[in-house]
């Protein structure tokens, strides 16, 4: 495992780090605190030394393994996230009061005294011209409840415009079916050193190269349910990208790239870019760990499997995802 700075934060973090969404049981099914651990365990064995988690994720479940963790590995850095664990999502849920109430609870849910860091949970673009929430943020952090804040987005313009504000870091939709960040956002954040966290780098599992046309999820798998923004926004599942659409781009690149590994060349393929700290794929148990952490081990990809990736990218998915987000 190789480690990178994490931006203002000066963390050092594993480049494949764990995302834990679906941390203890896969998404629609019931959450198993065995597997959670021993997936976390598995993580910090491969080297993994940075998770990401949310209030929300698994109703507090997740904040609550992570923060067991965190008591037996001291060497470990986390970021959680707030505003969205109560649906549908709105502006009052990023306001001071509900920002330091959720921040409360964090703190409880996780055992600790201060956070790593908390994240704001994919805000409405309206609330970055509400200075207060963030300047709440800025008192939380002189109280020492919490060391850094930064923000979860869903566009890049939300990226750029939360860079008015103190933020260490970014948390982006990131992988080869949504080049968009590259483009600008990048750049910017290397200049503010701002740290970028690569959220949904394997498009929820369409990188894996493993679904087809019938591959059936289960109904309360956001995969199943969420295709058309129908529970939350529709660039979260499988990157905003057509499901049938993306199981012909993820076949064609395995086909061109010669491989059966296309998650771990997917993964490798974010890492080409030095502007992000880490990736954080998901992990439900621990058998999916090394298949996401040996991507870092892989070579450096060579021009012409970079020029295949936007091959496939220009052919299926920019025309509508590149304009979207």
């Amino acid at each position: 495992m190789k480690y990178r700075t994490f931006g203002k934060t000066g963390f050092k973090i594993s480049e494949i780090s764990l995302g834990t969404w679906q941390l203890g049981g896969k998404w629609g099914q019931p959450f198993d605190k065995k597997d959670a651990d021993d997936t976390l365990e598995a993580a910090y064995d491969h080297g993994v030394n940075f998770f990401d988690t949310a209030d929300g994720y698994q109703d507090g479940l997740s904040e609550e393994a992570v923060g067991r963790f965190i008591k037996r590995h001291s060497d470990v850095h986390y970021s959680t996230k707030v505003g969205r664990k109560e649906m549908p999502l709105s502006e009052e849920h990023f306001s001071p009061e509900n920002i330091r109430k959720y921040v409360e609870a964090c703190l409880s849910n996780m055992g600790v005294d201060s956070l790593d860091q908390v994240l704001l949970h994919c805000p409405p673009m309206s609330i970055y011209y509400h200075p207060e929430s963030f300047f709440e943020l800025d008192k939380l952090k002189k109280e020492g409840k919490i060391q850094n804040y930064g923000v979860s987005v869903e566009r890049v313009e939300e990226a750029i415009k939360a860079m008015d504000y103190d933020i260490s870091s970014v948390e982006i939709i990131f992988n080869m079916f949504r080049l968009r960040p590259a483009n600008l956002f990048f750049d910017l954040a290397k200049k503010n050193n701002i740290g970028i966290l690569a959220r949904v780098p394997l498009a929820s599992g369409l990188l894996t190269g493993k679904f087809t046309a019938e591959t059936k999820f289960d109904p309360k798998d956001q995969r199943a349910n969420n295709r058309h923004g129908e529970l939350f926004s529709k660039g979260e599942t499988f990157s905003g990208v057509d499901y049938l659409t993306g199981v012909k781009a993820a076949n064609e690149l395995k086909d061109r790239l010669g491989t059966e590994n296309l998650a771990g060349l997917a993964l490798r393929w974010i890492l080409m870019f030095d502007a992000v700290s880490a990736a954080i794929p998901g992990a439900s148990n621990p058998n999916q760990i090394d298949r996401n952490t040996s991507a870092a081990d892989l070579p450096a990809l060579n021009q012409n499997q970079m020029k295949i990736f936007e091959d496939v990218y220009d052919k299926y998915i920019k025309n509508p995802v590149g304009y979207e987000w």
